[in-house]
């Protein structure tokens, strides 16, 4: 991954969803998340799944933006607002969500 250059926004989220590891249900729900990516400003979007045993949660995600502006927008945007209400708030069990900048 490249550096996060200054004034840049790094949204990343681990998560973990209610529905069974391999099932039509985790696929669809990926594959809603990762439509994310074709809002305007999102940047170098990638969605992951989780490897290390450290940690409960499953999939990772993250993307960038070119600054704080941005990645308002981004929460802001009806498309991002309609996928948290509509799905991640109902089949999302667990996450943590941190969005950084350099220092």
């Amino acid at each position: 991954m490249p550096t996060l250059t200054p004034g840049r926004v790094r949204h990343s989220v681990v998560f973990r969803l209610r529905h069974d590891e391999g099932s039509e249900a985790e696929a669809d729900f990926l594959r809603a998340n990762a439509a994310l990516a074709s809002i305007p400003g999102v940047e170098a979007f990638e969605l992951m799944r989780e490897v290390s045993p450290k940690n409960e949660y499953r999939f990772a995600l993250t993307m960038e933006f070119a600054d704080r502006d941005a990645y308002a927008a981004y929460n802001e945007h009806p498309e991002h607002v309609k996928f948290v209400s509509e799905r991640w708030d109902s089949e999302v069990d667990d996450f943590l969500e941190i969005d950084s900048e350099t220092l």
